[in-house]
This record gives structure tokens, sequence and C-alpha cells, in this order.
């Protein structure tokens, strides 16, 4: 929990919603402020590049990044860019050891971004502020060409770690920035138990867009579709963000909010933007950086790893970033009904250590995992965890439906997925802890 979030949690409730709104308002100035308007504005001209001269832009964008950061990181003092093959990856530990020599700015001066630490230890960078601002001028951009703005009710399912079992207990599961209209809920608590808390606060909130993890909307609508709930009010648009987003969220989420879900991708620590259009395709946008993707042997591949070139982390430079995520791209000839001459990707893969390691299977990737569900009735969530080649715990909290035979059915489905020399564990529980980050996640692989 940061120092923001224990000041506000031993505030008389009363004033924490207040503390929450300035806060905002103060954030919201900081990144919207400066070079913002103006990039926003750039952004926007963008979509209407021509190949040509979108392709100059990129030029131009990779060539002044690299010029600055030569000038001003003693990391890259000594890089050659010409070939971007000769330049050595960048890892999680080489940021966390190495912080004083990458970045070109100190704290006092920039603006500190703390990763959530999903797949290990936390990690610290820091932006310049105009790299904040355009980051912020791209995705809202983006959002606004499906119908967002700020100041439009917006409930927000994020990692702000500030409502406690108490307030819970009291019927309390958000806090609401009365200035922006955005309710925060908490995505620590969102259970079988408490799911009434936060279905009567949506519905009485009505929100026009909702924003944030997905495995935490889609748990709490899975809830509710098991109960035959729907929402009282159309919401337009779900955003995720941070997680991967899975066929099971878009169809659940979809038929109990009744809105579409337009993907994004990105990272706190700055990786460049990979987003949804109107017509339902993921583009890379080329203006933002540079996307590797690379096999097992580093080597360059359609299906893989991301290996990202940023060019919006003048403060903390990443060049050939190992940011842990896996793409496949789409082929360089399929183009978008949209117009758009941005690269296509098929799929977003997710976490690259999000996998089981079978002895006869190989490695068993997070998509092929979460379809197991299919035709298996009474599962609100599952979880898979292996600590040993030949064993897999996976904890499941289920509703009554969730019989003998439909365990017997599930555990048939990861058999074929995982192979018969692992041994599965099936344990159902009341409530699957969240990382501290407030995220959720499927695969937990601890023997890599």
């Amino acid at each position: 929990m940061s120092f923001k979030e224990k000041a506000i949690k031993k505030m008389p409730f009363i004033l924490q919603n207040t503390a929450v709104s300035l806060f905002n308002a103060y954030q919201y100035k900081v990144r919207h402020g400066g070079e913002y308007k103006k990039l926003k504005e750039y952004y926007s001209e963008v979509d209407s590049f021509t190949e040509e001269k979108l392709h100059q832009a990129f030029i131009d964008k990779k060539s002044d990044f690299f010029i600055y950061i030569k000038s001003h990181s003693s990391w890259y003092r000594n890089y050659n860019f010409e070939d971007m093959s000769l330049v050595n990856v960048l890892n999680k530990q080489d940021i966390i050891n190495h912080l004083n020599e990458i970045t070109t700015i100190n704290e006092k001066d920039g603006l500190v971004s703390l990763t959530g630490g999903t797949t290990g230890a936390s990690m610290k960078v820091i932006y310049t502020k105009s790299d904040m601002q355009e980051r912020f001028a791209i995705l809202d951009h983006f959002r606004a060409k499906h119908g967002y703005e700020l100041g439009k009710k917006t409930a927000w399912f994020s990692g702000k770690n500030l409502i406690s079992k108490k307030d819970i207990k009291k019927g309390i599961c958000s806090h609401y920035d009365f200035i922006n209209k955005i309710r925060f809920y908490s995505t620590f608590h969102i259970n079988q138990n408490s799911f009434d808390i936060y279905w009567k606060s949506i519905n009485e909130f009505k929100p026009e867009f909702i924003v944030g993890f997905p495995s935490s909307v889609y748990e709490i609508c899975e809830i509710a579709d098991s109960k035959g709930l729907r929402l009282s009010h159309k919401v337009k648009v779900f955003f995720p963000t941070a997680e991967t987003v899975l066929p099971k969220h878009r169809e659940v989420i979809g038929r109990v909010l009744g809105c579409k879900l337009v993907d994004q991708y990105a990272s706190s620590e700055g990786a460049p933007f990979i987003l949804e259009c109107t017509k339902g395709n993921l583009h890379i946008h080329p203006l933002t950086g540079i996307f590797e993707v690379v096999d097992e042997d580093m080597q360059p591949a359609e299906e893989g790893e991301l290996l990202v070139t940023s060019f919006t982390t003048h403060g903390t430079p990443l060049v050939r970033y190992r940011v842990g995520d896996r793409i496949k791209l789409a082929s360089p000839h399929k183009q978008c009904d949209c117009g758009s001459f941005f690269p296509l990707v098929d799929k977003i893969e997710g976490r690259s250590t999000d996998y089981v390691l079978s002895p006869t299977h190989g490695k068993v990737n997070l998509g092929n995992i979460s379809n197991s569900t299919k035709d298996v009735i009474g599962i609100i969530q599952f979880q898979v965890i292996q600590q040993e080649l030949n064993h897999v715990k996976v904890l499941v909290v289920a509703t009554t439906d969730f019989t003998l035979a439909e365990k017997n059915k599930f555990k048939t489905s990861l058999t074929e997925r995982f192979g018969t020399q692992i041994t599965i564990d099936l344990q159902v529980v009341d409530e699957i802890a969240k990382e501290k980050s407030g995220k959720f996640r499927l695969v937990k692989n601890l023997i890599i």
C-alpha cells in the first residue's frame, strides 16, 4: 500500500472521498497540462496521415528519441542504434539494479510510476512530465473515438487499496471522485459474499463507462450471470486495463453489462500502445515505439515474446525491454476496414510466464487454459498453481451447479490440455486471493 493510500485510509470515511477527489484533480492537472492539448490534437491528425507521412513521422520520433537518450543516459551513451539487433536486451532486473544509470532525470524533477509486481518485485520508473502528458494524450484520443471523455460517469476497477473489510461489512465498496464523476471500486474484496454490495452500487451509480481490470469486472458479471441478473441500464463501453482480455471476458461482460469491450495494451513502465479500432481489430501505434516479437532463441517471429522500445520513456529509457508479454502478429498483407495503416496484431496472449509446463505437452498457454471451462457449468473463477512439474493445484470458486459431474468434466478438459502425467488437485474454495496489485492471476507458475 502506498503512503497516499495509508494516509487516506486513516481519515474518517466522510473525508476520504474529498481526499480522493482533490488528489485526482492534482493528477489531472499534471497529466493534462503542458503539452497535453497540443499532443492530443496532433494524434488526432495522425489518424489521417498518408502511409508515407506516417513512416516519416516514425523515423523522426525514433531518431529524436535515440539522440536524446545517448546524450542524457549513461547506460545508453555508447550504444549504436543503427542495428537494433546488436543492442542488448533490457531486463526488469537491469532497471531495478541500475536505475540511476538508466534514468535521465531524478525523482524530484519527474513523475514516479511503480509497476504492480504481478510476476515478482515491484519496479520503479521515472517519467518526464511531457512523456506522461503524451501518453495520456494518446490514451484519451483513443477512448474519445469510442465516446469517452472525462466528466462522464465512470466506474473504475483498479488496484487502489482504499477499502477495508470493515467498510465492506458496512456496505461500502468504493470511493467517489465527485469532481470528475469517477467511482473507484476496490478489486480486493470482490467475491460471492460481497457481490450484492457491488451489484447494488453499480446499479445505483449507473456509469456510462467502466474502466479497469477485466478479471474483476468479469467476476462480478459471472456471479450476476449465474443468478440471471442484468444491469438495469446499458453501459456504453468497457475499457479493460493491465490484464489480458480473454474470450470469456468479452462474452460474459457483454451479456451482463450490455456493452462492447474495447481493448488496449500498454504498461505502467511505459510500453508502446496497441489499441483496438472501431472495427474491433488491434493495431500497433507506430509513433509510440517499436515492437519486436521474438521466439525462445530471441529470433524474430510472428508469435512470441515482446521486446519493446518506447518513444515516451525519455525519463527511464526502455530500449529492447523484455516487458514479459506475448503477442501474435497478423499477416502483413491483412488490411483493416477502418482504413488505418497501423500494423495489425492478431491477439495479445498475456504474460510470457502465464503457462503450465507439461512433461508431454510442453508450454500450455493462458488462452488454452482459460478455454477449459467451455461447456462446464457452475464455475465463477478458477486459478491454476504449478509448484511441481507433475502436479498442479486448481482452485475453483463455484455455484451449487458445480456438481460432481461438472467437476469431472472440468478435470477431463484440463487433462486434455496438460497431459496424463500431471496430477490435478482440484479444490473448491470460497475465494481466491488477489495479487498485491489487486489483479487476479489465472495461472501461477512457481517452477520457472
